[in-house]
Order: C-alpha cells, then sequence, then structure tokens
C-alpha cells in the first residue's frame, strides 16, 4: 500500500494481512452512501503474520495522531496489536481486557478506544443459523478447529447464554499452536462455565477426522482456522465425516475453501447444513463500522447494510 503522510479525508481504516482481496472494498462505499457519509474513505494496511512490534505502533499512530483517520478494524493481528501497542489506548471494552486482543480501534471525545467486537460478532452470526435453545434440544456439541480470535469469541459467547440450553455440554477446540490454546484455557478458567472444554493441541486432519467421528448427531463443527483462505488444504481430510444433521460452519468467505466444499458433498449423505462465513463477515464489519462513525446500529439499519452488502457478494 501507499503510506500518504497526511489524508484530508475521513479515513477508516483496514489492518490485515491481504486486505486489498476483502469484499469489504466494494461494499464500503455503499455502506457509507447508506449512512449518508459518502466522505469517508477505507484504506487498507497490510502487515506480515506476527509482524515487529513497532510496526504495529506505527499503523495505531497514524490513526491517533490524525484527526482525519476515525479509527479502524482489526483482523488476524488482534492479539498481537494489543500486545504491542495497549498503552496507546485511553480505553479498553471489557472483552477486549478478557481476551487480551482487539478487532476495533475508535475515537471518542479525543480518547482513543479499542474494543473486541467479536463475541457479538460470533453471537449475532450463531444466532442467524440455530435457534434459542438449539443445544438443549438437539444434544449437538461444537468442534471448533483453530483456536484464533473469532474461536475464542464463539466460546465466549456461549459461555455468557443465560440460558442453559443454549450452551452445549461440550465444546472441544483444536490447534496447531499450543499457544493460542494457552491463552484460551487462561480465559476460559477465569469465567463460571459449565461447558466441558477440551483444548487438543494437533496439527493432522486425520485427528481432526477422528474427532469428528466422535461427535453425537446435530453438532456443529467451525473451521476457524485460515486454511482455505490464508493458507491452503483444510484441517480435516476428504475422508472425515461430518455429524448427522450437523451444521458445518465455514469462518471463510473468499478463498478455495476447502472445508466447505468438503462439508457440501456430505448435504444429503449427512443431512448437513452448510454455512459460510458472509453472514460473520457483514456482522463484523457493521459492528465496527458503527463503533468507528458512532452511529445506533439498529436491526433496521443492519438490514439495509445487509442488503447493500449482498449485491456485491
Amino acid at each position: 500500500m501507499t503510506h500518504h503522510n497526511a489524508t484530508s479525508q475521513p479515513t477508516m481504516f483496514f489492518i490485515g494481512v491481504t486486505t486489498g482481496k476483502s469484499s469489504i472494498n466494494k461494499v464500503f462505499p455503499l455502506w457509507m452512501d447508506v449512512l449518508g457519509r459518502p466522505e469517508v474513505v477505507l484504506r487498507g494496511i497490510d502487515h506480515p503474520m506476527h509482524d515487529e512490534p513497532e510496526r504495529y505502533r506505527d499503523s495505531v499512530r497514524l490513526i491517533k495522531d490524525n484527526p482525519n483517520n476515525l479509527g479502524a478494524l482489526v483482523t488476524t493481528h488482534k492479539i498481537d496489536l494489543y500486545n504491542a501497542a495497549h498503552d496507546l489506548f485511553d480505553y479498553f471494552d471489557p472483552y477486549a481486557t478478557i481476551t487480551g486482543e482487539l478487532s476495533s480501534i475508535s475515537k471518542r471525545d479525543g480518547r482513543l478506544e479499542g474494543h473486541a467486537k467479536d463475541p457479538i460478532t460470533a453471537g449475532l452470526s450463531l444466532e442467524a443459523i440455530i435457534d434459542d435453545g438449539y443445544f438443549g434440544r438437539t444434544g449437538g456439541h461444537v468442534l471448533c478447529l483453530g483456536a484464533g480470535g473469532s474461536a475464542v469469541a464463539t466460546l465466549l459467547h456461549l459461555i455468557n447464554k443465560p440460558d442453559a440450553a443454549g450452551r452445549p455440554a461440550r465444546f472441544v477446540v483444536v490447534n496447531r499452536s499450543a499457544g493460542r490454546l494457552a491463552h484460551m484455557r487462561e480465559m476460559v478458567e477465569k469465567l463460571d462455565s459449565d461447558i466441558a472444554v477440551e483444548y487438543v493441541h494437533n496439527a493432522d486432519p486425520a485427528v481432526n477426522d477422528q474427532l469428528m467421528a466422535a461427535l453425537p448427531d446435530h453438532s456443529i463443527v467451525i473451521n476457524a482456522t485460515g486454511m482455505g483462505k490464508d493458507s491452503p488444504g483444510s484441517p480435516i481430510t476428504d475422508a472425515g465425516v461430518f455429524p448427522r444433521c450437523g451444521i458445518a460452519w465455514e469462518f471463510n468467505y473468499r478463498g478455495e475453501l476447502d472445508f466447505m466444499h468438503q462439508a457440501l458433498r456430505q448435504v444429503e449423505s449427512r443431512e448437513l447444513r452448510v454455512e459460510d462465513g458472509w453472514i460473520y463477515f457483514v456482522h463484523g464489519w457493521s459492528q465496527v463500522v458503527a463503533q468507528v462513525l458512532h452511529v445506533d446500529l439498529t436491526p433496521e439499519l443492519f438490514g439495509k447494510l445487509e442488503r447493500a452488502a449482498a449485491t456485491v457478494r
């Protein structure tokens, strides 16, 4: 990307890895029209995975120091950016503090604020897929492949469900590196939950097949890895069998989407429902845009944004 030292236009940033490929680049101007803010532009900032802390601090300062720079949505780097730059912020919301990550950078009355919107996003997205009391009614479990921000957020949302029927009895999370699992375990142990959370440190797709085979009917299998988007392949093999009457939820919406295609081949044989990451994408972006632009995101307004986004899908 090109760095302009001073932007005179009101600008929202998108901090990620391959920001130029995201559908938000087409969606954002449509949303600004809906919100009556056509002067606001979106600019991507690409960082390599686990970039130098000073680079993350530069990106935060770019927003903090220029009054025309309104804020940012952060993807991929949520934990690294929080760790590198948390002292530059004046406020964090409770989710940012619990999770040690942030997905939203915004300003209010001259203060720089950080929010972790993912638990809200995950919750709204899950509620668009399953109805209240799903787990109590079906006895399904959750197998979450990947332990990054969206996985943590989904678990946090389920832990916070007040009605027992809205919580699965068991939540299995698998990750290739041990650090993210430890981060998740540390967070969960601070919270009082009746969900039996199992942490599996594994990089072998065949082992994930076995974990999937052991699930009860109606279980939800989530691809919360970057596989099929940021990196090739799938966390399961073509031989993996999804739970009968279950749900396969692919958190990605762009890329090869290998996991989703594996699931689609079992729609009839396993009576499987398949969902992709589009609803997560729309909820995730609308939550942060509302925070950055200080908009009240009513269900009616969300409906308008969702319909506008669908036109470029």
